[in-house]
């Protein structure tokens, strides 16, 4: 079971804080950077586990979280504790590892039975929703970006703008522009000109 060591300097890295360890990291000290990794590795690995339900890419993530570890510190600031820190770079690659799988492509979803009385309304309906789902993975990136979050995600356009690193009318403007392009694109397929 790995243990988190107390604050304060110690001669010895395995007795060294976190954040010792992280000022040794930031100068390229690769000793320093395996007593971290030797720290935290089992338990996160163990958190990606659950999060992504005991899948095997947790080993994967966890090591992509400590490359960026790695990458980050001489830019790193003590602010939090190094583990929380650390812990959201984890949760922030599980999500997005969940993200990616979430949205695969329709197509490559088994049909399921539908259930309305009308099966050949469901059909079709299957079929707008993959034309859909095919125009918006063709859309640029950060329009995709702004039309996932704000209508499948829910989020308000303020939200939305935080997360994109953009201002509220940029969001406004990248919905736009993809409700236009994708108006162009699906217009005769609904029946639209």
């Amino acid at each position: 079971m790995l243990r988190r060591t107390g604050a304060g300097s110690s001669t010895r890295m395995g007795e060294a804080s976190d954040e010792d360890l992280m000022a040794r990291v930031a100068q390229g000290d690769a000793a320093a950077f395996r007593v971290l990794t030797a720290r935290y590795a089992v338990r996160a690995v163990a958190l990606a586990r659950r999060f992504l339900g005991n899948s095997a890419d947790a080993e994967d993530i966890v090591q992509d979280a400590f490359l960026r570890v790695w990458r980050a510190a001489p830019r790193w600031q003590p602010t939090a504790a190094f583990g929380t820190w650390f812990y959201r770079i984890v949760v922030n690659l599980c999500l997005n590892h969940r993200r990616r799988r979430d949205f695969a492509p329709l197509d490559d979803a088994a049909e399921i039975a539908d259930p309305a009385p009308d099966a050949l309304a469901g059909l079709a309906r299957g079929a707008e929703d993959r034309a859909l789902a095919r125009a918006i993975a063709e859309l640029p990136e950060r329009q995709r970006a702004a039309v996932l979050l704000t209508y499948w995600e829910g989020l308000s356009n303020a939200r939305t703008a935080e997360i994109l690193d953009a201002s509220v009318s940029g969001v406004e403007t990248l919905l736009v522009r993809a409700r236009r392009a994708l108006r162009a694109r699906l217009g005769p397929q609904l029946g639209e000109e």
